[in-house]
């Protein structure tokens, strides 16, 4: 018998008993609707929660300070082999600390140079003052890289845009700073001028000297235009930690050139291209790559720190409650699996003349259990895409009323099931994998029939 007959045979034997078929049938969608939507909410809620940590720029950020290496063989505290404190040259002490390496201009270029690093930049904080509608308060302004543009908190801009250019006199503030400026009606701020001072080392004309730390400088005031405001401060440790006005970044490095953000390296007189960083920021391609690139880093002689951890944890979580939900949703599809068994055994008893006629005309063993395993394939494919597209339809409407929920508790609305191209896949192959292995009994009973008694069988 040719596999095009087994074909025929089959689905003319599964047509024949239509009620019973599609029962069975609509018991495996049920089935794998109930696995497909269980698993397509957990990995939902996954991309809803690690996808938009990711996307906040903080999982995919190193946060690097000066570090201090440890330089083995000279220790001078270790003892020697004569049990004396001290240890000569070329005996083994204890390891001695070397120098912090310094994070200057150069550190950020070897930062860069690092594979899947796509940025670093100094992490600068400028104790400023500003001047608004004749008020005057002391804030500390960030200074934002064009790299930021779009990414993390610079992906919703409540009012206006991003900074025109890298090197321009505009700010963007915080929308709970223009809200401290204009509660009213804080996009109406967009496009006036906050005045912005700060210490310079340099005599200014028109400048007002000050003393800070014995040393005088010069206090200066800029006007800076605001081109936007944030909807919600820049995240920890990704560019500039909290700070409600922000700025440039080359305007921050013109400015803490000649300012005392670095006050050590100002009273020593320091030129400002040596001049050193208290923490860098290293932005990575993907947060895939983090923990390696941090790794790196920590070789250089530098601390690292980044919530790459917090990330992975977060992720096995979302796969621990993934396998829990399939556990779950294959409980409904064991048991339609016991409707294939009974289906095929009744399908067995109905036709057990017509399988002692094939046999005794030629038929094979193999030949009758191919038929039974083709027909159990069918209803479990059949029933299987049924099924995916059951669990979709049934996502799509308990989705649309949850964030119908949600926008009215002032909640930001989002995909809660998300059914990709491998769940669907795997659903599939679920589905024939049960209804073969449920239809294995059956097949391998029917062809162990004796001929002779099944066409005495009436």
């Amino acid at each position: 018998m040719t596999f095009s007959d087994t074909l025929l045979l089959a689905f003319r034997n599964l047509r024949q008993s239509r009620l019973r078929t599609s029962l069975t049938t609509l018991g495996v969608a049920i089935g794998i609707a109930s696995l497909a939507g269980m698993v397509s909410l957990g990995v939902g809620l996954q991309e809803q929660v690690v996808g938009r940590l990711t996307q906040s720029g903080v999982f995919d950020s190193i946060t690097v300070t000066s570090g201090r290496t440890n330089v083995p063989g000279m220790g001078v505290m270790g003892r020697g082999r004569g049990g004396g404190r001290g240890g000569r040259p070329g005996q083994a002490g204890t390891a001695a600390t070397a120098p912090a390496a310094p994070l200057e201009d150069a550190a950020l270029a070897r930062f860069s140079a690092l594979p899947h690093v796509r940025d670093a930049y100094p992490t600068l904080r400028i104790p400023m003052s500003y001047t608004y509608d004749g008020r005057t308060n002391a804030a500390l302004a960030a200074g934002v890289p064009e790299s930021s543009r779009g990414e993390g908190a610079f992906q919703s801009i409540t009012h206006g845009t991003f900074f025109p250019d890298r090197t321009g006199a505009s700010v963007l503030l915080s929308l709970e700073m223009a809200q401290q400026l204009n509660a009213d009606a804080p996009g109406a701020l967009v496009g006036q001028t906050l005045e912005l001072s700060y210490a310079d080392s340099a005599p200014k004309a028109g400048g007002t000297p000050e003393f800070i730390a014995g040393v005088q400088v010069t206090r200066v005031s800029r006007p800076f235009t605001i081109v936007g405001i944030v909807e919600r401060d820049p995240a920890p440790g990704a560019n500039m930690g909290l700070s409600g006005i922000m700025i440039p970044l080359e305007q921050a490095k013109a400015i803490n050139a000649r300012a005392i953000a670095n006050p050590q390296a100002f009273l020593q007189g320091a030129p400002p291209q040596t001049r050193r960083y208290t923490a860098v920021t290293v932005r990575v391609t993907s947060a895939a790559h983090t923990q390696e690139v941090q790794d790196h880093i920590k070789a250089m002689g530098f601390t690292a720190f980044s919530l790459n951890d917090a990330l992975q944890g977060a992720t096995r979580a979302f796969l621990l409650l993934d396998i829990l939900l399939a556990l779950v949703g294959s409980i409904a599809l064991a048991v339609s699996s016991l409707g294939i068994v009974n289906t095929m055994v009744m399908s067995i008893l109905e036709r057990t003349r017509e399988i002692g006629i094939m046999k005794a005309i030629g038929g094979s063993d193999r030949d009758v259990r191919g038929i039974f395993l083709v027909e159990a394939a069918a209803i479990g494919l059949i029933g299987g895409v049924a099924g995916i597209i059951l669990g979709w339809g049934v996502g799509r409407l308990i989705n649309i009323g949850a964030n119908i929920y949600i926008e009215r508790q002032g909640g930001t609305a989002g995909n809660l099931f998300s059914l990709p191209w491998w769940l669907i896949a795997g659903a599939l192959a679920f589905a024939l994998l049960v209804s073969l292995v449920a239809g294995s009994f059956p097949a391998r009973r029917a062809a162990r029939l004796d001929p002779i008694q099944a066409l005495r069988h009436e």
